[in-house]
């Protein structure tokens, strides 16, 4: 699925973006102000429950959710091998010492990346650019060309993907893909580089011409809407972050950063 076309069949999919991204909010505060495993076991617990009972299931081991799986224990274990020691020390070699300590921050760090990073990543999947575009312009009443800005760059990142795909298969034909990963990787990453600048300043001077930049009132093909599901779908975030952070403080492992 491509992150300029969304299915309109998909659940939530009609909800208002700016709403999906208003839900996020109140779980990543409660979770970026405590380290802790039981406050983010509980949010992915929640979370898996409520994305799977809207029907959203599928998309938590989509491949696009595929980097926070793999991200999330490589943090992890580096929390584990590098974190401040503390407690009983299970292995030590130079700089590397496991401990209670360690293993714990290491933990906790996993599961709060996983909690924060997987229901972003799942709604972003069901947020159309141009809608999210109108909701921010009519909802949040952002100026316009900061709204135009943020969808041409969102269509440019779904085109991007692609265009990296076609130039890795391209190179392969050409027989330049033979070199080695690293600098097979940074060539490629050039060549997008350069095709992205390209693409942007054509971009650009199209969007100009057609007077978006002109000032003045702008009207709207589509009316963004912000009624009850909208409000629904905020309330569940709120709800799912009082529950792990409660969860936390009478577990007894509330835990502030700065503490």
């Amino acid at each position: 699925m491509s992150i300029a076309t969304v299915r309109p069949d998909l659940p939530l999919a009609t909800i208002n973006p700016v709403a999906k991204v208003a839900a996020t909010i109140p779980l990543s505060i409660g979770l970026v102000l405590t380290l802790d495993p039981v406050s983010a076991g509980v949010a992915i617990l929640c979370e898996l429950i409520v994305f799977t009972a809207v029907g959203l299931g599928p998309l938590l081991w989509s491949p696009r959710t595929l980097p926070v799986w793999i991200a999330a224990p490589l943090t992890g274990i580096s929390m584990v091998l590098y974190g401040a020691p503390s407690g009983t020390t299970y292995w030590q070699f130079g700089l590397i010492e496991v401990s209670d300590g360690s293993i714990a921050i290491g933990l906790a760090t996993m599961t709060r990346v996983i909690a924060i990073a997987l229901p972003a990543v799942v709604l972003f999947l069901t947020i159309d650019p141009t809608d999210f575009a109108d909701g921010l312009a009519q909802t949040l009443r952002l100026p316009a060309r900061f709204v135009l800005g943020a969808l041409a760059a969102l269509r440019l990142v779904g085109s991007s993907i692609d265009d990296w795909r076609t130039l890795a298969l391209a190179r392969r034909a050409r027989g330049v893909a033979d070199r080695g990963v690293i600098r097979r990787s940074l060539g490629q990453a050039f060549a997008l580089l350069v095709l992205a600048i390209r693409r942007g300043g054509i971009l650009a001077t199209a969007m100009e011409s057609r007077g978006f930049g002109a000032p003045g009132a702008r009207t709207w093909a589509r009316r963004a809407t912000f009624g009850a599901p909208e409000w629904r779908v905020i309330a569940v975030g709120c709800l799912v972050a009082v529950v792990s952070v409660s969860a936390a403080i009478l577990a007894g492992s509330w835990n502030l950063v700065w503490s």
